[in-house]
C-alpha cells in the first residue's frame, strides 16, 4: 500500500513510518520542522521527506493519506486529498487495523513516564526472547529505533492520550485494543483539548473500560487519579509504587554504586520476589519500573530474564539524555514539560553527574507549558534547582493572551523562593550566560518538548573541547582521523554509534579532535580505537576522552573494561585504574571480539578495570 504520512517527523507519526516501511508498505512524508532523533530516523531508513507542505506532495498518487492531530480540516494536504479522493485515515486507526488485530496488545498509559516505561517492557520482553513489535514516541536507546515488527504475539505500544485527528476528537490510545495496561499516572494535562482534570479522567476511564475481563491493568498506586480511574476497570486490576504507597508490587533501595546505578529489593505481597539492578535515575523510574515487572511476570517472563534484561537497558533519547560533557559540566536533554515530571526529573538528577549545582534552562512549548494554568506548579516544580534559565513562550500568538504562563512573573516568583531565575530572550544570550554559570561538577539540564534552538550543542561547543555521543555524520570523521593516527578499523559500520567523539565544529567538513570507542559484549566492555589529533596531542584529551568513557560504560552497567595497548599501560595503569593481566585472562566474551583476534603484536598488554 502507498502511505502518505502528514506530520512524519512527529515522533509518533515517524516511528509509525518506520513500522509500515518494515511491514512492506510504501511510505512517503511531509513536514515543517526537522530535527533528531526523528529526522535522522527517517534519514536512515530512506523514507521521503518532502520539507514542508503543499497539494503536490501528493502527486505521487497514494492510496492513503495518514492524518496527524496537527492537521486542521483546512489544512493544504487534507484539502488536496479529499479534491483528488483519497481516503484520509488516522494514525491509530491504521496502526489498529494493520498490526494490533491479530497480536496481544500491551498499552502503557498515562500523564508521565509512558515513553521509558514502553520502551523498558519491550526490552525486557526482547531480551526474554518473545520477540515483540513495538511503537513508541520516542527512541528506546538499546534499540536504536522507535519501532520494531517482530514475529512474537506481543505488541507494545505507547498509549497516549491526546486526540486523534480532525475527524476524531477521542483519545488515541482508544483505538489500540487494550488487553494489559500500565497506567503509568494520570494528571490533567492536554490544556488545549482538556477543559479539565475531570475531563482527562473521563478519557482514561473510557479506556479502562475497554480491557477485557480476561485482560490486566497494572495501575500506580502513587497517582491518585490512576486509582481514581482504575475503578473503572471490568478486568484484574494489580498496583505498584515506590516506598511509602501501600500496593501489591513494591520495592526498597538496597544499594547504590558510583555511576548512578541501584540495586532494588522487589516485594510482592510483603514477600521478597528478587533483586534487580538499574541505572534509571529518580523514584518515578523506578517505580514504573515495577510495574513492568508486573506486566512481565503476568507474561510468565522469569525474574533472572527480568533481572538480565533490566540491568542491560541503558534508557531512551531526549529523557536524562547525556549529550555531551565539556570543561566538567555535564549537559544534559529532558523532554519534560509538566510540572510534576520536572519536578521528579530534577529531583532523580540530583548528584547523578557530580557534586555540582543543578541549572536548569526552560523552554515552555507545549500546548499546557505555554498556559497559565500550570503557572504556580512551576515554580515549585522548578525551584528544585540551584539555578534557572527561562525562554520566552514558543509561538506565543497561538495562545489566547489571558491563557498564556507569564514567564517573567514565573522567574520573580522563582526569585522570590531564594531560586537564581531570569528570562532571557534569546538563544545565543542563552548560550553565553550558562557558560559564564557553570562550573566543573555542575549539571545544565535543558528541558524542552522541542529542540531549544540547538542550545545543547551550542553551549558544548562554547564550553570547549566537548566529549559527546558520536552521531551519523561522525562516521566518515571517525574513519578520516583513525587513517590519520594509522588505527585500523574494519567494524565502523557496525560500531560507530558506540563511540564518543571530540568535534571540532559540527559543520559536515569539521574534522574530529579525538574519537573512542566502548564495544560492549554482555556484561563486559573493551575499550578501543582511542585517538586523538595529531596536533592535538599532549593536552589530556585522551585521557578525557577514557575517562568519560568508563563512566559511560560504568553508568550502563558494565561490570569490567578491558583495553589492549602497545606502550601506554603506565597511562592507563596510574592515571585511571587498569591493572595488567595476562591475555588469557580475558572475559570469554572478549576473546570472541575482533579486537582481540586483531591484537597479536608481541608486545601488546591487555588491561582490565572492575567498575
Amino acid at each position: 500500500m502507498k502511505l502518505h504520512l502528514i506530520g512524519i517527523a512527529g515522533t509518533g507519526m515517524g516511528s509509525l513510518a518506520g513500522l509500515l516501511r518494515a511491514a512492506g508498505h510504501d511510505v512517503r512524508g511531509s513536514d515543517e520542522h526537522l530535527y533528531p532523533p526523528m529526522s535522522t530516523q527517517l534519514s536512515g531508513l530512506g523514507i521521503p521527506v518532502m520539507e514542508g507542505f503543499s497539494a503536490t506532495n501528493l502527486a505521487w498518487g497514494p492510496d492513503r493519506v495518514v492524518v496527524g492531530n496537527v492537521c486542521r480540516r483546512d489544512h493544504v494536504e487534507v484539502l488536496a486529498a479529499l479534491e483528488a479522493r483519497i481516503p484520509l485515515v488516522s494514525f491509530p486507526a491504521l496502526l489498529s487495523e494493520l498490526f494490533l488485530q491479530d497480536r496481544r496488545s500491551l498499552v502503557v498509559a498515562g500523564t508521565h513516564g509512558k515513553t521509558t516505561t514502553s520502551s523498558l517492557l519491550a526490552h525486557l520482553l526482547t531480551e526474554a526472547g518473545n520477540d515483540p513489535s513495538f511503537l513508541i514516541g520516542g527512541i528506546p536507546v538499546n534499540f536504536g529505533q522507535s519501532w520494531r515488527l517482530g514475529s512474537g504475539e506481543a505488541f507494545v505500544v505507547e498509549g497516549d492520550e491526546y486526540d486523534t485527528a480532525f475527524f476524531d476528537k477521542k483519545s488515541k490510545f482508544l483505538h489500540y485494543r487494550p488487553q494489559i495496561v500500565i497506567l503509568t499516572s494520570v494528571e490533567f494535562d492536554h490544556a488545549d483539548i482538556f477543559r479539565d482534570e475531570a475531563a482527562v479522567k473521563d478519557a482514561f476511564r473510557e479506556f479502562v473500560e475497554l480491557i477485557p475481563p480476561g485482560g490486566d491493568l497494572i495501575v500506580c498506586a502513587s497517582s491518585p487519579g490512576a486509582l481514581e480511574v482504575a475503578k473503572s476497570a471490568r478486568c484484574r486490576v494489580t498496583t505498584y509504587a515506590r516506598p511509602g504507597f501501600d500496593a501489591e508490587w513494591t520495592f526498597e533501595i538496597s544499594k547504590r554504586t558510583i555511576g548512578g546505578r541501584v540495586t532494588l529489593r522487589l516485594a510482592r505481597d510483603g514477600k521478597a520476589v528478587g533483586t534487580l539492578e538499574t541505572g534509571l535515575p529518580g523514584a518515578y523510574n523506578l517505580e514504573n519500573l515495577i510495574g513492568v515487572v508486573a506486566a512481565a511476570v503476568r507474561l510468565d517472563v522469569s525474574m533472572p530474564a527480568i533481572a538480565r534484561a533490566t540491568h542491560r537497558f541503558v534508557g531512551v533519547k531526549r529523557r536524562q539524555e547525556v549529550r555531551g560533557i565539556a570543561a566538567g559540566v555535564t549537559v544534559v536533554d529532558d523532554f519534560a514539560h509538566h510540572p510534576t515530571a520536572i519536578r521528579e526529573t530534577l529531583s532523580g538528577l540530583k548528584g547523578r553527574f557530580g557534586p555540582g549545582k543543578i541549572i536548569v534552562a526552560f523552554e515552555p512549548r507545549s500546548a499546557t507549558s505555554r498556559r497559565s494554568v500550570f503557572q504556580n506548579d512551576f515554580v515549585s516544580a522548578l525551584a528544585a534547582a540551584d539555578e534557572v534559565v527561562l525562554a520566552p513562550l514558543f509561538a506565543a500568538e497561538k495562545v489566547p493572551v489571558d491563557e498564556r504562563l507569564d514567564v517573567e512573573r514565573l522567574a520573580a516568583d522563582l526569585r522570590s523562593h531564594e531560586t537564581p531565575a531570569r528570562l532571557i530572550p534569546t538563544v545565543d544570550a542563552t548560550v553565553n550566560h550558562l557558560s559564564e554559570r557553570a562550573a566543573p561538577g555542575d549539571t545544565v539540564v535543558i528541558m524542552t518538548s522541542g529542540d531549544y534552538g540547538n542550545l545543547h550543542d551550542k553551549l558544548l561547543e562554547k564550553l570547549g573541547d566537548p566529549v559527546r555521543p558520536a552521531r551519523e555524520l561522525d562516521r566518515p570523521k571517525i574513519s578520516n582521523l583513525l587513517n590519520r593516527v594509522g588505527i585500523a578499523h574494519p567494524q565502523l559500520a557496525q560500531f560507530w554509534s558506540s563511540y564518543l567523539v571530540i568535534p571540532s565544529g559540527d559543520g559536515l567538513d569539521d574534522p574530529l579532535t579525538g574519537c573512542v570507542a566502548i564495544e560492549r559484549v554482555e556484561d563486559v566492555g573493551l575499550l578501543r580505537m582511542l585517538a586523538v589529533a595529531p596536533e592535538r596531542r599532549g593536552e589530556g584529551l585522551g585521557y578525557m576522552l577514557v575517562e568519560n568513557a568508563v563512566n559511560k560504560a560504568r553508568a550502563e552497567g558494565v561490570r569490567q573494561l578491558y583495553l589492549v595497548t602497545d606502550g601506554a599501560q603506565g597511562f592507563f595503569g596510574e592515571r585511571l585504574g587498569f591493572e595488567t593481566i595476562d591475555r588469557r585472562d580475558c572475559d570469554p566474551a572478549i576473546v570472541g571480539t575482533v579486537e582481540y583476534q586483531m591484537a597479536r603484536s608481541k608486545t601488546a598488554t591487555w588491561m582490565r578495570k572492575v567498575l
